[in-house]
């Protein structure tokens, strides 16, 4: 799967490279645009290994700071529930739930390639990175009296990295494709 996204980002970009701007890349800004993202996550990043997938919704909110340069917060929401088959002379042997709901927050900074790869003013390419930590909440039911521990949690500290496109449809909504490894998304774009 991601052996043909990369293919198809290859092919836009071979699409849109010396095709004529229709808005101009000459002090094109990127900042002041709004990202909401869904991706699917749970077995590498700054998320954990959970043992399969699940969705991760994300938002962040990009800004100007030079040239083809942005930084935007963001913050990222997942949880799930897992069954832990557990018993003991003193207790009965049943499935006892756990329960954990992740929120990464932290800085994404983006670079865009558009003026180096003269890119058609309907796409955006860029690279980036983000840094931040995890806020983990997690609990078992209340007669679990096994070890706590079972689960291990994913680091709080992360650092990923992205290489991303974004198609705009007009100059307020764009969608884009954000390949990380952390998690990747696809997500629109709001200007």
């Amino acid at each position: 799967m991601k052996k043909t996204i990369i293919i198809f980002l290859f092919l836009c970009s071979l699409i849109s490279i010396n095709v004529m701007a229709q808005r101009g890349n000459t002090g094109e800004k990127y900042g002041k645009t709004l990202n909401l993202g869904l991706g699917i996550g749970g077995y590498s990043g700054y998320y954990g290994y959970v043992g399969h997938n699940l969705p991760v919704i994300n938002i962040n909110y990009e800004f100007d700071v030079a040239s083809s340069f942005t930084l935007a917060p963001f913050l990222s929401f997942y949880t799930f529930s897992n069954s832990y088959y557990w018993g003991s002379h003193n207790y009965p042997y049943k499935y006892y739930t756990y329960r954990e709901t992740v929120i990464p927050v932290g800085v994404k900074g983006t670079y865009y390639f558009d003026k180096i790869f003269e890119a058609n003013s309907n796409w955006d390419f860029y690279l980036a990175g983000s840094l931040g930590f995890s806020i983990v909440n997690s609990s078992w039911d209340n007669d679990y009296y096994g070890d706590q521990n079972y689960y291990a949690h994913g680091n709080s500290l992360f650092l990923d990295i992205h290489a991303g496109a974004e198609y705009h449809f007009n100059n307020h909504i764009g969608m884009f494709l954000d390949l990380s490894s952390g998690v990747s998304m696809i997500g629109l774009a709001f200007h």
